[in-house]
Order: structure tokens, then sequence, then C-alpha cells
């Protein structure tokens, strides 16, 4: 369910008000007009229904203790003024706290438990005859839901959007109990899933004759420069009881960056749709747009098709459905194509979690993350392994990513005992046909993917039912699935039923199945490289691992994956794969590699036994010694948001125009005095010359297809000056600078945005830097630091990107890590003015900055 956000506040400013005495929040909707910014795709009579929630959390808690579940939770005549009260999205779990006897693999989190929410609401009484519908973005997990006291339905898969009817259960013009129940206990994940209803819950209101849920499907059979033929179904749901005769009209507008509707392109209407009572009929518009603007990862332009539906001269529904114009083409021998020239996919792989947020979805910490991916030269996301929040698609749609939307992480055989296996035979056609049906209008998404590293890599049944399903959906996007078994699969044929190769970095008997006949036709991708392991700041010398971190010279990775540059080097030999998803793009919760000792990384070596039996033994000791790690080691960028060393060998590689260079390691090593300091530079040029204290130590230059970074591996540590200048085509291109370091003196305060919205939702994330008095951040300092905000603001949350920390991401103090730490903020609801962020630290002068607020 694409989300806009209307500035007119259409259904913000819908009437919504709450009583003291009785938290009952009264609903009066408002209808938007095509001059508006759009809240979100779909029906125009559209609520947010985040606010004024009741929370009760039972079964296992997160100490580890267990309450009984009392029954009847879902009745009005259980007393909930006790419950606490809080607005979604909400994730339980991210409050932890962290225990170390729990599984590193989920994060170390206390996700497991059963959390009711209960909310009070009145519809008013002259909404009768309506139809009132709740969709859920998403509910972790087992969903069940209540209006007053009657089961409305249920939808397991935490990851799925959904929608129930609550019109047969309401009560109008009165007092309403909606009660929703998640179950976690019943969920295994092998990675931070975490739980509640963490994405956003909206309530919509129609007419009985209506626009279907995700009822419109837009493509673009033909497009060139000159014209796009668009071609629009429109499933047309009518629960009166009575046959009626509908006119469906569609108007179409650019869409501009803010989501409002701008010129009118074209309209189009179709009259005398007849529709049965109780039943649906569809419909077929056509148009065709003059010099259309099309959608492309660097001019991501799009349209809004806005749907009424008029019966007896009166519109019944208006029906949002943003759409871009761009055309796709996946070849074996010429690579991707986006609008007719080849783009080389530069992508990452990301779990949905938004580090110390937890699961909970915000928009703005979701802009923040694709900002920086974008900057690093990403330009493509692998919504690794589940269908992703609304948000993620809205804004690859308007920044200019492209998506490859994932189903499952695993099909009937389960990697874990209660994760998708226990859903698979009654719910996997309705998951896949709810993603498609949800994110098919999006022109970012163009790859669907039926699973990751499944059991069943190898049946053939299985995989062409799956994709068969798809197809049926959509077919005009190539389905995938991502393989660590990537022979097996074609050995089997089982690839014979996808039109994509996912191979997850077993690219070592490529050239055999480039000559296979069955496969010469098949395009191949990279859907999972690298799994590089770092910590940022941590550089160790004759060892990779220590103390439960990782050197950050970007070589260490587990047995199945490579260096960052032996992946760039399979694509140099092979040109005509489409591109690569790096694991992964940001640091995420669980699944702590090489320090993970959950048993599905025997996985990775399903057909190898001697690497299996070698990790058994690893895992057993892991177990054994209780591993503080609770987050990955595999992100560019870490948890807190901050880019690794990693970050600009990438750059250096995807934005090969980008004048850059980098040095690594930082130049504090007073205990390697004359002792060998190897040191790395990443950069877009062709050759460098690197100086110690302004002497040379040699110009080097890269062998094209073999070298992605310039080495001197025999440094003779001397405190002072490195400096680096990179040459392109014989030219001086660009430089970098690392300085030995004064003691630390200061704290910087730097945010992302100085100026939010004061909506409760917007967040700003300030960057603390420990300083010595040149302004320099002084490498391996970890000074306990205090955060306070002065004025109409408060403190979300707190990180340092340390994978070992235990520090409740709730608290206001953490240690700086490696001269680093975040500050989470946002503003009080509805404010004016400012307020100040501030951090201090004993023996450090404080640091401040000033947010500035708007209304939005």
């Amino acid at each position: 369910m694409l989300r806009y956000r209307f500035l007119l506040a259409l259904l913000l400013l819908s009437g919504l008000t709450f009583t003291a005495a009785s938290a009952i929040e009264t609903v009066k909707f408002q209808k938007s007009g095509n001059k508006n910014t759009i809240v979100r795709m779909g029906a125009a009579d559209v609520l947010s229904f985040d606010q004024g929630w009741l929370f009760k959390r039972v079964g296992l808690q997160a100490d580890g203790t267990s309450i009984a579940e009392p029954e009847g939770l879902q009745n009005s005549g259980t007393d909930d003024a006790l419950w606490r009260k809080l607005d979604l999205p909400h994730d339980w779990a991210i409050e932890g706290p962290f225990r170390i006897e729990l599984e590193g693999g989920t994060g170390k989190l206390p996700f497991k438990g059963i959390g009711w929410y209960r909310k009070h609401f009145t519809v008013p009484a002259e909404d009768q005859g309506k139809r009132i519908f709740i969709d859920f973005d998403g509910a972790m997990a087992n969903a069940e839901i209540w209006l007053n006291g009657s089961y409305v339905g249920t939808w397991p898969y935490g990851y799925n959007s959904f929608r129930k009817d609550l019109t047969p259960f309401l009560r109008f013009g009165k007092e309403n109990l909606l009660a929703v129940r998640l179950n976690t206990e019943k969920w295994d994940s092998r990675w931070y899933p975490g739980a509640g209803i963490y994405r956003h819950v909206w309530l919509v209101r129609t007419e009985p004759i209506h626009v279907g849920h995700w009822g419109t499907y837009i493509t673009t059979p033909e497009v060139s420069k000159e014209i796009a033929k668009v071609q629009m179904e429109v499933t047309v749901d009518n629960q009166s009881k009575q046959t009626v005769e509908a006119t469906v009209r569609t108007d179409i507008f650019e869409l501009n960056v803010d989501n409002k509707p701008g010129k009118k392109v074209a309209t189009v209407e179709k009259t005398g749709v007849k529709v049965g009572a109780e039943k649906s009929a569809e419909t077929t518009l056509q148009w065709t747009l003059k010099n259309p603007k099309r959608w492309d990862i660097l001019s991501p332009n799009r349209y809004v098709a806005q749907t009424s539906m008029i019966v007896s001269g009166q519109v019944t529904d208006v029906y949002n459905t943003p759409f871009g114009v761009r055309t796709i083409e996946f070849t074996a021998d010429r690579g991707f194509l986006l609008n007719g020239r080849r783009v080389e996919i530069q992508g990452t792989c990301n779990h949905h979690d938004l580090g110390a947020l937890g699961a909970a979805i915000n928009t703005s910490a979701l802009r923040r993350q694709l900002k920086l991916l974008q900057e690093m030269g990403c330009n493509s996301l692998r919504t690794s392994h589940n269908p992703p929040a609304p948000e993620l698609l809205e804004l690859a749609d308007q920044m200019g990513f492209l998506v490859w939307d994932e189903a499952f992480d695993c099909w009937k055989r389960g990697k874990r005992a209660l994760d998708y296996n226990k859903l698979y035979d009654e719910w996997h056609a309705k998951d896949l046909k709810a993603m498609v049906h949800r994110d098919r209008n999006h022109p970012s998404v163009f790859i669907w993917s039926i699973g990751n590293e499944v059991m069943e890599q190898r049946d053939v049944v299985m995989t062409k039912h799956l994709a068969d399903i798809v197809r049926d959906e959509d077919p005009t996007r190539p389905v995938s699935n991502g393989y660590n078994d990537p022979n097996g699969g074609r050995e089997s044929g089982a690839v014979m039923g996808l039109d994509l190769m996912g191979v997850n970095y077993s690219f070592g008997q490529q050239a055999k199945w480039d000559a296979d006949p069955r496969y010469s036709n098949k395009p191949t991708i990279g859907s999972e490289t690298s799994s590089c392991v770092t910590s940022r700041g941590e550089y160790f010398f004759g060892a990779e691992y220590k103390n439960w971190q990782i050197s950050s010279y970007d070589l260490a990775h587990p047995g199945w994956g490579c260096s960052p540059d032996d992946q760039f080097r399979t694509h140099a030999k092979f040109p005509n794969l489409l591109g690569e998803y790096v694991w992964t793009g940001f640091d995420y919760l669980g699944e702590p590699t090489p320090y993970n000792s959950d048993e599905t990384n025997l996985l990775n070596f399903r057909n190898d036994p001697l690497k299996k039996a070698e990790l058994e033994r690893k895992l057993a000791e892991l177990k054994a010694q209780k591993a503080p790690s609770r987050s990955s080691y595999f992100g560019i960028i870490d948890l807190a948001g901050f880019p690794k060393d990693r970050y600009y060998l990438y750059q250096a590689h995807w934005r090969p125009d980008f004048r850059m260079a980098h040095i690594l390691p930082h130049w504090n090593w007073s205990q390697r005095m004359d002792s060998i300091v190897p040191v790395h530079v990443y950069t877009s040029g062709d050759e460098a010359e690197l100086f110690l204290n302004g002497k040379s130590l040699g110009r080097k230059a890269k062998t094209p297809g073999q070298d992605f970074r310039l080495v001197w591996e025999k440094v003779i540590y001397q405190p002072g000056e490195l400096k680096v200048i990179a040459y392109k085509n014989g030219k001086q291109w660009a430089t970098d600078v690392m300085k030995t370091t004064g003691e630390a003196s200061k704290l910087a305060l730097s945010v992302d945005r100085n100026k939010i919205a004061s909506d409760g939702a917007d967040l700003a994330f300030v960057t603390v830097r420990v300083e010595d008095q040149n302004n320099l951040m002084v490498p391996r300092s970890h000074p306990l630091i205090h955060f306070a905000v002065e004025g109409p603001g408060e403190i979300v949350a707190t990180d340092n990107g340390d994978a070992t920390s235990f520090t409740s991401f709730q608290s206001t103090q953490c240690e700086a890590y490696n001269g680093m730490a975040l500050v989470i903020v946002k503003a009080n609801k509805g404010v004016k003015g400012s307020f100040k962020v501030k951090a201090s630290s004993d023996g450090l002068q404080s640091g401040e900055i000033t947010i500035r607020l708007t209304n939005r």
C-alpha cells in the first residue's frame, strides 16, 4: 500500500478528536480533491489510524519471565485502564533489554511474546451504509483481529500488508473496540524480525460501489520518446444488494516529487460497466501519452491516475494510482536495459530493521539510509527476504532506485522450526498475490523474487508453481530466486521455471552454465555477493578477528563469501552478468557472523561436507563461549548509519566519474612506532602516489579488471601526515589526507537535517564526533557521552555502531565507538520554534546543535 502524505492534512485534519476521560477517537473522514497532495495509493477517503492505541504484553516477557494470557482480552468487558498508551508504528522488542543468553541470530533481543493492542473509536452514524475497511501495512506476527468481540480475521505472515472489512461488525454512532493479538512465540527467524504493529494502520471509507482493494493495474505495452500507450485494468466491487451500471473515469496528471498532482495530461472513461449485486467486475481503460516523461534512475518522473467511480451521476469513489512510464529488458549478453540503455545493477541487500529504531517503520530514517546508499553509487535494493514496507517502494519511486521485491526466505521445508514452513500450504498463494497486487504499479519494482536459499532449490515443480502464480498476476517483470546451490538448481532444471537466474556467491562454474544450451539465454545476476565483514574503525595486524570485532581492511569474509575486490573481478571476467546485490548495505540487528552460532549457517555448505563439518565445530565453540555480538558485521554502513571504509571502495568502483580518494587506516599508532602499518587507498582514479610527512612512498597504478584498491604493504609508521594524490588518465584527480591526532578535547555535533516537521514522526539524526583541538576525529576514543534536549523535543534513541554493545537504544547516554556516536531526536507534536541537542562527557568540551521546526 504505497503511501503518500497530504500536505493539506486531508485526513490528518479529518475531525479526529480525543476525550480525556474515555480516550475514544471520533473518526470523521474528509475527501480529497485532485489538487491535493496524495496521502496514499488507493481510496481517497483514508485516515491514519496510528494514534491512541493501548498495549499489553503477555506470555514471554522481556526479562525472561512469563505472564499467563488472560481470556477475553478482545472483549469490551476487559479493563484496559492500566494498559500502556502508545502510537503506531510500534516494535515492542527493541526496548530490550539485550540478554546474553538469547540468540545472537535475532539480536539478543526478547522479541518472543504475545502482544495485545486495543483501540476505542466511534464512526459517525451518518456513515451508516458505507463500507469501512482497516488496512495493516504489516504486523509481526500471526495477527488476529476482533471488533466489538467478534472475530474479523487473521493474516499470519508479518511482512505482508492486508485489509479487513470492519463494516459487518461496526456500531455506527457508538463506541467500538478494535483488538489485535500478535504472537511471536510461534514465529522463528534467522534475523531480528521485530514484534508488534510495526507498520502503519489505515482506516478506509468507501461507498458500496468502489474500486477494489489494490484494484488497479497499469502497464505500458508500448513506449517510445514520442508516445506511451498505457493500459489500466480496474476492478469494480459492488457490495450493494442490486446490480449497478457504472462509469469509470480516469484523469492522468504529472506527479511531482512532493506527491502533488500537476499538469493534467489525459482523461479517459468507460461507460456502461455492469456489476452484479455482491460481485466484482473488471474493465480496461487505454490512453496515449505524447512525449512521455519516462521514469529512470536518473530522472524518476511519475504520473498519477485518479480514477472516479460514477453511479447515477454521483461519484461514489476516488482512487489514486501513481505509476511510471519506462521499459525494462533483461538479456544474457547485453545485460539489463532500462529505457534502452544498459544499466549495471549496483545493488545492496537490506533487512527491514532501522537499527536503534528496530523494525518500527519511519520514513525519515529510511530516507536517510537510501541517501547514504545513493551517494555511494547504489542504484538498486533487494528486499531481503520479504515484502518491504510500502514506504520503501514510495521512496524508491521518488529517488530513482530499482527494487528486487522478494517474498520468502523459505517454502515448505523450513530453516527454523516455526518459520514460513508452517504457513506455506495455506498461505503461499495468498501471500504472493498480496505482494504482487500491492507493488505492481511501482516503476521501481523490476524483479519479483519467490525465495532466498530455500531448501527446495532443485524442485522443478514447486519452482514453476510459485513463479507461475506471480506471472499470472504480473507478466511484465521477470521472476527470480536467490540460489546458494546454483549448480544444483541448474542441473535439476528447476531454473528453467524462472526468467532470471539469481546466484548467491557461487560463480565458480559460471562459464559452464553460460555455455549450456538450456541457460545460454538465461540472464544471470549476483543476487547476494561478497559478505565481507568488518567493524568500523578497527584495524588488526596479523589477524582479521579480535575481541569480537573484525579488522576494517575489508578482506575478511565467511567461507561462502569473498572480498569486494574478488566480486568485482568476477564481473570483469563475466561482463554478461547483470550486476550484483552486496550482502549488505547496512549492518542489521541479528545474524552477527562470524560470531553467530545459528545452525542455519550450515545451509551455506549443504554440498560441501568438509566445510560443513568445520563450521559445525566453530558453531559449537561459539555456543559455549556465549558470544556478545548482537548485530551484524556485513554492512557497508554500520548500524548507526556511519560509513565504514568499505563504503569508499564501492563508491570508487560504482562512481568512476566521481572524484574521490580514501586512505585507511587511521594514523594514530604510537604503539607501532617504527613498525609496519599497511596502507590501502580506495580511489576512482587509476593510479596514486602516497606521501608520509612529505616523502613519497611510491606511485602505484591499477591493472584494469584486477585491481580495485592500491596497497602499500610495507609502510613504517611515523606520526604525522599521510597524503595520497590520485590520478586519472595522467592528470591529478583527487586527494585525501590522514593525520595523527592530538588528545580528545571536545565533542562536535552535526545533523542530517537542521529543520524537521513537528509531527511527532519526523526524525533528525545527530552525529557526535570526538575531536582534538584541530577538529580531527580521534580514533579509538570511547568516552561516555550524555545527551540532553533543551526545548520542545525529545530523544528517541542512541547508538554507536558497536555490534557488541548491550546499552539500551533508549538510553540517553552511550559510549562513543571509535570516535563516533549517534542520537536520534524528534520534535513534540504541533510545536513551533526550535530545540537544542546537547552532548557532554567528563573532561571534554561539550557540544550542541539547534534544530528548527516546521509544520507540515
